[in-house]
């Protein structure tokens, strides 16, 4: 302890056992907790809503894909100097990994697996981008708020998705995703951050606000400086922006396999969000705008391309399903079919039929796969919305590309996380910030950009 004892020649030291009362005082005052995913008393009714892979529709003659696209991100916000801690940096990337499935298959049954053969099956791409979140400011003069509305403007103008030759900035991606597959969006609707005017009608370069006059830009549209706010961290709104950008880079991989490839390639890749198919917060307005981006792809595409999946690593789904798996009320190669009656177990909501319905555009779905993993994914449905006020499309029969996503997650599990997944661990591994001398090394390049390396 940073206190020195009477004798004044050493520090006062904690005794060995003083957490020892906090302890016993938890311990003595019981108290009792509902824990939804461990309530499996009579859940034989789970039976009911589970159903075996090889029975969903189109199962037997499903699409054995060929390739797997992961998408996978990470951000950390990184304290510039000792005794400024008000003073915060923040990091985001989305990384995605191809994986060559063949490859995977024929490694999978060798009996040595050969890592050179392994790392030729991965290609990589990554996606970078940093801005001060708190603390310091895009200018002199203006608020926080301001500073990430013109950053965000200024990273998502310079930062690009670049592969083979496809080479279109965030913001071009931006107005892709209000547009269709074929054409961008001309504008996209902003609200005015300082007056009561809404759906503005934002182009590319901007506009003043017609009551105000206040600089508005198409970055604004995505709201993210709405949850922004001084003397606060703003590592969630760091990671708002993050999932935001998951997102474009998704919209743009599909978009180059559909503009180059959409009879060939398209069908026979599966891309793979790490996380649900869902976009919260701020921008979960976006949520509709990947549904009918996505569904106009699938108009447009031969069979029942794109194959889009989210894959969940860890929630109140996988705990509970793991439950279920450690009881046997799921088996290998079963499926469960999360309705309502998961839904109001798991959802701490006076309304579990609506669920999901401002966030979700594809439904969840709980696999044990032929190795017993236990996976959550989420997945588009063929047409309407996956969930709405009325309880969605549980499915599965309105989930076409369900059977195809299943094989894909039977072909590639993967011991580098608990459940895990070959294409998501490669995407997590070229994503992830690395700890200890990694983020020293961030600490750094943030003294650097701010000013402060003296």
């Amino acid at each position: 302890m940073p206190y020195v004892t009477a004798a004044g020649d050493s520090f006062e030291r904690a005794g060995r056992l003083s957490h020892s009362a906090a302890a016993v005082q938890a311990m003595a005052d019981h108290a009792e907790f509902f824990v939804p995913a461990d309530a499996l008393a009579d859940a034989t009714w789970v039976r009911d809503v589970v159903v075996p892979k090889s029975s969903l529709s189109g199962a037997d003659a499903s699409s054995s894909l060929d390739w797997a696209i992961a998408i996978d991100g990470s951000h950390l916000t990184q304290q510039v100097r000792d005794g400024m801690p008000s003073v915060l940096y923040g990091f985001a990337q989305a990384a995605a990994a191809l994986v060559d499935l063949a490859v995977m298959t024929e490694q999978s049954a060798a009996r040595f697996v050969d890592p050179i053969e392994m790392e030729r099956a991965v290609s990589t791409a990554l996606v970078t981008l940093d801005l001060p979140v708190a603390g310091a400011y895009s200018r002199e003069g203006i608020d926080i708020k301001t500073s990430w509305r013109e950053l965000t403007n200024r990273i998502f103008r310079e930062k690009y998705v670049e592969v083979d030759g496809f080479k279109h900035s965030l913001l071009e991606l931006l107005f892709r995703l209000h547009g269709v597959p074929g054409g961008a969006a001309d504008s996209v609707p902003v609200n005015c951050p300082d007056c009561s005017i809404r759906d503005l009608a934002v182009e590319y370069d901007g506009m003043k606000c017609p009551a105000c006059t206040l600089d508005l830009y198409p970055t604004d549209t995505l709201r993210i400086h709405e949850g922004v706010q001084e003397d606060k961290s703003n590592e969630e709104s760091l990671g708002r922006l993050r999932s935001v950008i998951e997102l474009l880079v998704l919209v743009g991989l599909t978009t180059l396999m559909w503009e180059r490839s959409r009879r060939f390639l398209l069908p026979r890749t599966l891309f793979i969000q790490d996380g649900p198919l869902a976009m919260y917060g701020e921008p979960a307005k976006l949520r509709a705008q990947a549904e009918r981006y996505f569904r106009a792809m699938a108009n447009s595409t031969p069979g029942e391309a794109p194959y889009i999946c989210g894959i969940e690593k860890s929630g109140a789904f996988v705990d509970y399903g793991r439950a279920l798996a450690r009881h046997d009320l799921v088996q290998p190669g079963e499926v469960v079919i999360c309705g309502r009656q998961i839904l109001e177990k798991l959802v701490s909501t006076n309304d579990p039929i609506a669920y999901g319905k401002e966030t979700y555009w594809g439904r969840k779905f709980i696999y044990r796969s032929l190795d017993s993993r236990v996976v959550v994914i989420t997945v588009p449905p063929l047409s309407g919305s996956a969930y709405d006020a009325r309880g969605g499309q549980p499915g599965p029969d309105g989930y076409p590309t369900l059977p195809a996503i299943l094989d894909v997650i039977d072909r590639t599990g993967s011991s580098m996380y608990q459940d895990g997944i070959i294409p998501v661990a490669a995407a997590h591994g070229r994503a992830a910030f690395p700890i200890g001398v990694g983020t020293d090394v961030l600490r750094l390049v943030a003294r650097e950009k701010l000013g402060l390396a003296r």
